[in-house]
């Protein structure tokens, strides 16, 4: 038995490719799926505001130098 994906037959390389495929189709369903149960309820009224505060300049030398 060699264990070289070079060597292989063509029936083991459609085997490959078709164990991939069904793979990927159940990734892909699975994030579907769970995309669509989630509950994106969330209106503008529960948001929160965050406001920014005062400029800081950092230097190169790792401290603030506040103008």
């Amino acid at each position: 038995m060699n264990h070289s994906i070079h060597s292989a037959d063509r029936a083991t390389h459609l085997k490959i490719v078709v164990v991939a495929l069904v793979a990927g189709i159940m990734v892909a369903g699975f994030g579907i799926a769970a995309r669509t149960n989630a509950d994106y309820s969330q209106t503008a009224q529960a948001t929160h505001v965050i406001k920014a505060g005062k400029p800081v300049v950092v230097t190169s030398a790792g401290t603030s130098e506040i103008r």
